[in-house]
């Protein structure tokens, strides 16, 4: 198991950096960092992601918390009524419901400019983009990552994956291969410069 405290104290050095914060040393690369994780310390990170985003408001860092399942959620329940998807589920086979919330939450005519709302009305200095797993198979990270990178321009994305990323392939869970992805830095390798 990794060390979570090393992994988000060097997650702190990296983002309360004023180069990183600028977007600076990318070689025209988009500013999407994926910050994976053992998906077996899902609390543990959870609960990092929320102290890291405390440390770096108090430092005067203005986090933006995208997370996935929430935004999702606001939006199935703006269009079904409140809480009314769990009842939907009980009466469609998996395959139907998949689809179902699949057309409700379309990644290009819902869910991206439901972020981009959010991010213009949020002067922020970082994205976390989270709960990537708990929105899986509906919403799939790759396709979040590839439509967001045209609302999230302002400030640098960093996505907390449930899983692997070697640079080029995402890998849910550390099981299923989410397609490929290039256009991010994987941010555990990311170096500080001296």
């Amino acid at each position: 198991m990794e060390d979570i405290a090393k992994k988000f104290e060097h997650l702190y050095q990296v983002i309360s950096n004023p180069e990183f914060l600028r977007m600076e040393s990318l070689g025209g690369e988009i500013p999407f960092f994926i910050a994976a994780f053992d998906p077996k310390q899902q609390v543990e990170v959870d609960k990092a992601i929320r102290s890291l985003s405390n440390k770096l408001e108090t430092n005067g860092i203005t986090v933006l918390e995208l997370n996935l399942y929430e935004i999702a959620m606001e939006l199935l329940d703006k269009e079904l009524g409140e809480g009314e998807i769990f009842e939907l589920e009980k009466t469609m086979d998996k395959k139907e419901f998949k689809e179902a919330l699949q057309s409700i939450l379309d990644i290009n005519q819902v869910l991206i400019p439901k972020i981009k709302m959010k991010i213009e009305s949020h002067n922020a200095s970082v994205y976390f983009l989270t709960g990537i797993g708990l929105v899986f198979p509906f919403i799939r990270s790759h396709n979040v990552l590839n439509n967001l990178q045209n609302v999230a321009k302002k400030a640098p994305t960093v996505a907390f994956f449930a899983g692997d990323y070697n640079g080029y392939s995402l890998e849910l869970f550390g099981l299923m291969k989410d397609d490929n992805y290039y256009r991010a830095f994987n941010i555990a390798n990311y170096k500080l410069k001296k």
